[in-house]
């Protein structure tokens, strides 16, 4: 039987954390959500092997190191480069998609605004990773 799925949110808003939480413990119970409050935070759980997720949700607009900063870290360093990276974003602009995807993101996803909106979007998004799990290197 294969371990939990393991999901890291890197956003530095508490209300997009806890939504998101409440969010995956609503629809899946094999999965597991860890949370890093900024950019930082999350890169020193990575390196110091604290996590190894198998997606990492990216919210773009942080203080300190923005999303496309840590994305643009993490696709530098050998043993981070493989892990999936979701950008997440309230931005529709096309500029920011295509920073995303030019940075190597392997997907783009504008937050959705509610609960019940969030929890079809999180309910999507995990069928898909799931569905695609690729083993970790």
């Amino acid at each position: 039987m294969p371990a939990p799925y393991h999901y890291l949110l890197v956003d530095d808003d508490p209300t997009d954390r806890l939504l998101a939480e409440e969010a995956f413990n609503h629809l899946s119970s094999s999965c597991t959500l860890s949370c890093a409050a900024s950019g930082e935070d999350a890169l020193r759980q990575l390196r110091n092997g604290e996590v190894r997720p198998d997606v990492i949700l990216l919210d773009i607009n942080m203080p300190g190191l923005t999303g496309f900063q840590v994305l643009e870290q993490l696709k530098q360093e050998p043993s981070l480069r493989t892990i999936p990276v979701v950008m997440l974003s309230t931005s529709k602009a096309n500029a920011d998609i295509t920073q995303a995807y030019n940075l190597n993101a392997s997907s783009y996803l504008v937050k959705s605004s509610g609960f019940d909106a969030f929890v079809q979007q999180a309910e999507a998004f995990l069928s898909y990773w799931q569905a695609n799990r690729v083993p970790m290197p």
